[in-house]
């Protein structure tokens, strides 16, 4: 259902803070023409933490439209709290989504059993396919490779987003999961090697700025192609880094706005990148040809 380079999209603002739904259609349609395979709405790189409910479900609407078919629209929904997460997938499933991307709870710190509760019963809430997202390093709680493979068994959920950097567990989710469960890198740098180690594709930061560019690499690393998919991963490892100079999507939306793409607004507790990196990120995007 999902393979290859799925941008996790940021969400452009306006200087009083509003949504700016025609520069969404805009990223949506330059997606589409510069052969991204799937779009992740209202994720961490969309800054879904600081979106209301009705902002959250406003641009999923948008981007099911904006998308109309063209590509796969995947809504993050996740939460710290199971019930607050049913509702908002069920809301997203009836806006039509493909799939919606469900972080593991953070704060609270559930046990695994907890999270092997918290997401069963969504699944067994809503009929919608469900990736989960494993991120350790924003939600403290690591989703462990066995409550994956448990959790793998459940009808419904579809995949998972692995974000911890950890390359063993490609081979023992592979091992451990049914074959078409789909297995996706969270981290950009690591992503080629994850491929090549028997992943599916990666939802990325770095395919905001730079979408063909990682396309060509996914295709070339799920194609078995090791030695082009390592050269053009070698050319973006540069941009991997300035992305993350400081928390994404901090830097990411700075290189877009430089790009023309979007403004430059973020949402507090966000602010815009410090003085110290413009230079820097202008010269990695001017040796990307971006600028």
């Amino acid at each position: 259902m999902l393979r290859g380079s799925i941008v996790a999209l940021v969400t452009p603002m306006l200087e009083d803070g509003s949504l700016d739904l025609p520069a969404l259609q805009r990223l949506i349609d330059w997606h589409v023409t510069q052969g991204t395979d799937g779009i992740v709405i209202a994720g961490t790189t969309g800054e879904a933490p600081t979106l209301s409910t009705s902002e959250q479900l406003t641009l999923i609407s948008h981007a099911v439209g904006a998308a109309a078919g063209r590509v796969p629209v995947v809504a993050g929904t996740g939460s710290n709290s199971t019930r607050e997460t049913v509702e908002l997938t069920r809301e997203a499933a009836r806006l039509g989504v493909e799939a919606a991307l469900l972080v593991v709870p953070y704060y609270n710190k559930p046990t695994q059993e907890g999270l092997y509760r918290h997401f069963a019963q969504i699944a067994r809430s809503i009929e919608l396919p469900q990736i989960l997202y494993n991120v350790p390093g924003r939600t403290i709680t690591d989703l462990e490779p066995e409550t994956i493979c448990r959790l793998a068994k459940i009808p419904g959920i579809v995949g998972i987003k692995e974000a911890s950097g950890d390359l063993a567990r490609v081979a023992l989710l592979r091992e451990g999961t049914r074959p078409d469960f789909l297995l996706l890198s969270g981290d950009d740098p690591s992503a080629c090697e994850f491929m090549l180690a028997g992943g599916d594709g990666v939802i990325s930061v770095t395919a905001n700025a730079a979408p063909a560019a990682m396309h060509a690499l996914c295709e070339a690393a799920l194609s078995g192609h090791a030695e082009e998919a390592e050269t053009l991963d070698k050319a973006l490892v540069a941009l991997h880094e300035g992305l993350f100079f400081e928390s994404n999507p901090i830097p990411v939306k700075w290189a877009l706005h430089r790009m023309g793409q979007i403004g430059p607004d973020l949402r507090l507790p966000l602010t815009p990148l410090s003085d110290k990196y413009h230079s820097k990120l202008d010269a990695i995007l001017n040796e990307a040809g971006l600028l």
